[in-house]
C-alpha cells in the first residue's frame, strides 16, 4: 500500500489483487471473485465457458439447482410481520402497540420486504450478505459482484471498494449527498464528469466493453482504514485513517486514464455489517447455496451431454452392405429411393440397416437420479419438501417427519440471519423510526382480531371514565344499568369501523421511550394444515367433556381464532359467532329465571 502514490493508484493496484487467489487450506486454493461468478452462473443455467449460441446448440443444460434455491429462500427468509417493536420500559410498554403498529407502516412505504428478500438471496446464493448504511430510510444489500476489491479472507478486515455504473440522472441526484463539490475535495463537478463519460460499460472481468443506449459513468466507492495522503495529499504522512473515497476513471488519450475525484471526506466507522452462512476460516465467504451444489450441477450436465450424443447417433439410419455394386449404384445411401421402389441385391451379400439402439442411456439417467437425491440431500430439500409426491405406501406420520426434520437445518440458519436483522434494526432502523414517532404521526392501519378487542376495551373504558366524569361534575347520580348500556352503544358503534382505523401519535408521546426489537420466527414455516387438524382435535375434546358450555370461556374461543388464522382466513371476519354465542346464553339463562306460571287447579 505504501507504494500507491494516490487512491486511483490504489483501487487499480487492488482491483488486480482481488482476481488472484488465496490459499484456504492445505490443497485449497479459493477466488473470491471467481466464487461470485460461478454462482451467478450457475444459478442462470450458464456454463463456466461455451454459452455463446453455436457452442449451446448441443450442450443441454439440466438446471438442479435453481429449484433447491428456490426452496431455500422460502424456508430460510421471513416476513415483516415477523419483527415486532416494542417500547422497552416497563411505564411506557403500554406505547407498544403504537410502535408495532407504526413499524408497519413504515416498513410498507419503505420497501423493508424486499430488503429482507435481497439479504436472503445473497445470503444463500454466495454464503454471504453485505449490508450498507445509506443513511435513508432502509439499509441497502451491497450486490457481491459489484465488489470492485475487499479482504478475501474477511470481508470487514480492510478497505471495501465497490464499483457502480451510474447513469447521468443518478449521478446527478448525488449532489445532495456532496458529490462533485469542491468543499468535499471534488476535482470536477458532476455535469462535468458526465460530459467526459462514455456509451459503454466495461463489466467483463477480460475487458470487453458493452455498448450502451446511453452514458454510463464509472464510479469507484471506496471504503475503510487508508493512508491519510489519500485525503490531505500530503505525501510524507504516514497515518492512516478511515475514510470515504468516491472517485471515477475516464478515457483521456488512447489508453491513458484521466482520474476525478467526486467526494471524500472522513469516517467515523465503517457503514459496512456483513454476515456468513456456513462459515469457513480463512475465507470471506461460507459455504454458498450454489457452492453446494455445484458437483451435482457438473455431472448432471456431463450426463445429459452425453445422452444427448448418444440420441443424435441413434436418430441416425445408417445402412450396411457387402454388394459393391449396390454401394456404387447408391452412393448418397438409400436417401434418394421413392417408396416401394425395388433394389437388386447381389445373391448372399448382406444389406442392413445398423443396429443404433442406445443400450446404455439408462447408466446415465440412473447416474443422473443419484446426482440429483445428493443435489436434494446437500440442499435439505427432500421430495416432501419439494412439493414432491411420497414414494407409494409411505407412513403419513413418517412423511410429517421427514418433512419436519428437512426443514430444522433451514430454521438454523433463519435464526442465524434473524440475529442479523436484529444488529441491522437495533444500530441503523430503530434511531431513524424513533426520530420519526417522536415528530408525531397519523396514520391508517388494519387490526387483527387480538388488536381490535384490545383497542376497544381501550375506547369503551375511555367512554366509560368520560361519562362517569360528566355526571360527576354535573350532579348526576351513576346509574350501573345506564353506564353498561352506554358501553354496549360504544362497542358496537366501534365494531361497524371494521378492522381499519387510523392511530395518531402524539408529538413527543414516544419521547424517551427506548425502542427494541424481536425477530419471532419460531414455528413459522409449520406445516398448517397438520397444525389446524390439531387444534381442531384439541377443540373437539373441550367440547366432548365441557359440552355447549365450554364456549363461553375466552381461553376456547383464543384457540378458535387460532385455527381460523392458520387456516388462512381472516378470524374477525368470523367474530361475531363469539357475539351470538353469547347473546344466546343471556337469552337462554334469562328464560331459565323467569318464574314458571302456576297452573290452574283441576275441578
Amino acid at each position: 500500500m505504501d507504494n500507491d502514490a494516490d487512491i486511483f493508484a490504489y483501487i487499480q493496484t487492488q482491483e488486480a489483487a482481488y482476481k488472484r487467489r488465496i490459499r484456504v487450506a492445505e490443497g485449497w486454493e479459493w477466488n473470491m471473485h471467481s466464487h461470485i461468478q460461478k454462482a451467478i452462473l450457475y444459478k442462470n443455467s450458464q456454463f463456466i465457458e461455451g454459452n455463446s449460441d453455436t457452442e449451446r446448440q448441443f450442450k443441454p443444460f439440466k438446471n438442479i439447482i435453481r429449484p433447491i434455491l428456490n426452496l431455500q429462500y422460502r424456508a430460510e427468509g421471513f416476513d415483516v410481520k415477523d419483527i415486532v417493536l416494542y417500547v422497552d420500559n416497563a411505564g411506557k410498554y403500554h406505547l407498544s402497540f403504537l410502535a408495532k403498529k407504526y413499524h408497519e407502516k413504515y416498513a410498507r412505504d419503505n420497501g423493508l420486504d424486499t430488503f429482507i428478500d435481497e439479504m436472503v438471496e445473497s445470503y444463500i446464493d454466495f454464503g454471504g450478505v453485505l449490508v450498507k448504511n445509506v443513511n435513508d430510510v432502509r439499509p441497502e444489500v451491497v450486490p457481491l459482484q459489484s465488489i470492485a476489491f475487499c479482504d478475501q479472507t474477511d470481508v470487514l478486515s480492510g478497505p471495501i471498494g465497490i464499483k457502480h455504473y451510474f447513469s447521468p440522472d443518478q449521478l446527478l441526484e448525488m449532489a445532495s449527498k456532496g458529490w462533485g463539490d469542491k468543499k468535499n475535495g471534488a476535482t470536477a463537478s458532476l455535469e462535468e464528469t458526465i460530459i467526459l463519460s462514455r456509451k459503454e460499460k466495461k463489466q467483463d472481468p477480460n475487458g470487453v466493453l458493452t455498448q450502451t443506449p446511453g452514458k454510463y459513468i464509472e464510479v469507484y466507492e471506496v471504503h475503510g482504514n487508508l493512508p491519510l495522503k489519500f485525503l490531505k495529499g500530503d505525501q510524507n504522512s504516514l497515518k492512516y485513517v478511515n475514510q470515504m473515497q468516491i472517485v471515477c476513471f475516464y478515457e483521456k488519450n488512447g489508453s491513458e486514464k484521466g482520474k476525478i475525484v467526486l467526494y471524500k471526506a472522513e469516517e467515523s466507522k465503517s457503514p459496512f455489517k456483513f454476515k456468513k452462512r456456513d462459515p469457513i476460516y480463512g475465507r470471506a465467504l461460507g459455504f454458498g447455496g450454489v457452492e453446494e451444489l455445484e458437483d451435482p450441477q457438473v455431472w448432471t450436465n456431463y450426463n445429459e451431454i452425453r445422452k444427448q450424443q448418444m440420441l443424435d447417433a441413434s436418430s441416425k439410419t445408417v445402412i450396411v452392405t457387402s454388394d459393391s455394386a449396390l454401394a456404387s449404384r447408391h452412393p448418397s445411401g438409400l436417401k434418394d429411393v421413392d417408396n416401394m421402389e425395388i433394389i437388386e441385391e447381389a445373391p448372399q451379400s448382406n444389406t442392413r440397416q445398423l443396429d443404433t439402439f442406445p443400450r446404455n442411456i439408462k447408466l446415465f439417467e440412473e447416474s443422473n437420479m443419484q446426482w440429483e437425491g445428493q443435489a436434494q440431500k446437500m440442499g435439505s430439500a427432500n421430495d416432501s419438501i419439494m412439493g414432491e409426491s411420497p414414494t407409494a405406501g409411505t407412513p403419513f406420520k413418517l412423511q410429517e417427519l421427514v418433512t419436519q426434520e428437512s426443514h430444522s437445518l433451514h430454521e438454523y440458519r433463519k435464526g442465524q440471519l434473524a440475529t442479523f436483522l436484529d444488529e441491522i434494526y437495533r444500530d441503523w432502523i430503530i434511531p431513524r423510526i424513533s426520530r420519526d414517532v417522536v415528530k408525531g404521526a397519523e396514520f391508517l392501519s388494519e387490526l387483527d382480531l387480538e388488536e381490535l378487542q384490545y383497542v376497544g376495551d381501550c375506547v369503551v373504558r375511555t367512554a366509560e371514565n368520560d361519562m362517569i366524569k360528566e355526571k360527576i361534575l354535573n350532579g348526576e347520580l351513576i346509574d350501573p344499568e345506564e353506564v353498561e348500556g352506554y358501553k354496549e352503544i360504544v362497542k358496537d358503534e366501534f365494531k361497524r369501523k371494521g378492522n381499519k382505523h387510523f392511530l395518531k401519535l402524539l408529538k413527543g408521546e414516544m419521547k424517551d421511550a427506548p425502542m427494541s426489537v424481536k425477530t419471532n420466527i419460531v414455528g413459522k414455516q409449520k406445516n398448517l394444515a397438520a397444525t389446524v387438524d390439531k387444534i381442531g382435535n384439541v377443540i373437539r375434546t373441550v367440547l366432548q367433556a365441557g359440552g355447549p358450555t365450554a364456549l363461553s370461556f375466552p381461553a376456547t374461543w383464543d384457540v378458535i381464532n387460532q385455527m381460523i388464522e392458520k387456516s388462512g382466513l381472516d378470524p374477525v371476519d368470523f367474530s361475531g359467532l363469539a357475539e351470538a354465542f353469547k347473546k344466546l346464553q343471556q337469552q337462554q339463562a334469562q328464560m331459565q329465571a323467569q318464574p314458571v306460571p302456576a297452573q290452574p287447579a283441576m275441578v
